[in-house]
């Protein structure tokens, strides 16, 4: 389920963002960029659309995706798979 982030309140957003931001293993090049500067990339990400919250409500968490990715996901889920045939 994707969530508008504007429908987060500031804090929330703010700590989702940093979480993401701070996974352990998340590679953003050869140089350090700021934490304050990452954040801001995400939060533009997520006003132009280009990156979305989506909320799983089988693990109840939250994560951000590219737009590309989501599309991908949905249409995975919906091909059907050796299982279902």
């Amino acid at each position: 389920m994707e969530i508008p982030y504007d429908r987060l309140s500031p804090e929330a957003l703010q700590g989702l963002i940093e979480e993401f931001i701070t996974r352990e293993g998340t590679d953003y090049g050869s140089r350090e960029i700021a934490l304050e500067t990452k954040v801001a990339q995400v939060r533009r990400q997520l006003e132009r659309g280009e990156t979305v919250i989506v909320y799983d409500e089988e693990t109840r968490t939250c994560n951000l995706m590219t737009k590309d990715d989501l599309r991908l996901k949905a249409g995975a889920a919906d091909s059907p798979n050796e299982d279902n045939v």
